[in-house]
């Protein structure tokens, strides 16, 4: 059996919730591998569900993306080895771990260009990018992008990828002090939505043109304004809930604001096979290597502070991704 420290949840709330308890791990089921995890990435899903946004059932882990070393095969497990470096975030919740068992399947192999910490920090939210600009709405050169948390991890990923892919991109940051971060990660405009009228200003950054496509994770405090910056026939895509769940509208206003497209698209589905998971990452690690796709490590914490890096984002405290080491 292999010692393994784990975050365990016996309820729902406030960071204050996480807890590190002692697991001992069995040896690996059949089809799985056990990985000595060497790098955790955080998302922001993950205050959803610790916090009970989307409710969990208890007890459970937390976490969804690690990159680790093979340390032993299941049954049944080929094409892989012990030693191999892999990665995973969609191998169910419980990645808040130094050590875990994993279906086999649900990892892909690390390039060896790329470290622990930069996978950690970017796969998951570079696949959520990928998805986005290549399926829900295929970017191309010339179109108007809006990114709303453009200086969030998932946000400095997707607008840096789409202003690569040609287009003009307008990032939104809720406050002054990430308009450099959102800059820096690509964006030709940056506007503050704590402003009231953050709407009129991203028209004045476009010269009046509305967004082919508004990518929006905040929700509550951005949805019906993001409608507005739509242009028409344009494609609405809300894929988050930062500030709270957007508030419901009536389908008829899609008609009223321009025959808009609105889709509340999920990472999950679009990596549901292991053929869908292996295509999607080679376009990540491809996109990567072309420099479409940078990382900023905006915090570093080991897996005893988890709590702290929940709370730190939370508080709107760290622009870039979160990385916790075990």
């Amino acid at each position: 059996m292999t010692k393994a420290r784990v975050v365990s949840l016996d309820k729902l709330g406030s960071a204050d919730v996480i807890k590190l308890i002692d697991k001992e791990l069995p040896p690996p089921a059949k089809g799985e591998v056990q990985l000595r995890q060497t790098a955790i990435g955080f998302n922001f899903i993950d205050v959803y569900q610790r916090s009970g946004v989307y409710p969990l059932d208890l007890p459970t882990g937390l976490g969804h993306e690690a990159v680790g070393v093979i340390e032993a095969l299941g049954e049944g497990v080929t094409g892989l080895k012990v030693g191999d470096r892999v990665m995973y975030m969609n191998a169910g919740i419980g990645a808040y771990a130094s050590a875990r068992n994993v279906a086999a399947d649900k990892v892909v192999p690390v390039p060896g260009d790329i470290s622990d910490e930069v996978a950690a920090a970017v796969f998951f939210k570079a696949m959520t990018a990928q998805y986005l600009v290549q399926k829900t709405y295929k970017v191309k050169a010339g179109d108007i992008v809006l990114v709303h948390a453009a200086a969030g991890g998932v946000g400095q990923i997707l607008a840096g990828w789409a202003k690569a892919l040609g287009a003009f991109v307008v990032g939104t940051v809720g406050s002054q002090a990430k308009v450099a971060a959102a800059k820096a990660a690509g964006c030709d405009a940056v506007v503050d939505y704590s402003n009231p009228n953050w709407v009129d200003e991203v028209l004045k950054a476009t010269g009046g043109k509305k967004a082919n496509v508004v990518y929006d994770s905040v929700a509550k405090d951005t949805f019906l304004g993001s409608l507005d910056c739509a242009a028409p026939f344009g494609t609405v895509a809300l894929f988050g809930a930062a500030s709270g769940p957007a508030p419901e509208i009536q389908p008829e206003i899609l008609n009223k604001k321009g025959c808009l497209f609105l889709t509340r698209p999920s990472v999950f589905p679009h990596n549901a096979t292991h053929a869908l998971l292996q295509e999607n990452a080679k376009a990540v690690f491809d996109a990567i290597s072309k420099g479409h796709v940078k990382v900023q490590i905006g915090a570093k914490f080991p897996l005893e502070q988890a709590a702290d890096a929940h709370r730190a984002a939370e508080g709107r405290k760290v622009s870039g991704a979160i990385v916790m080491i075990p």
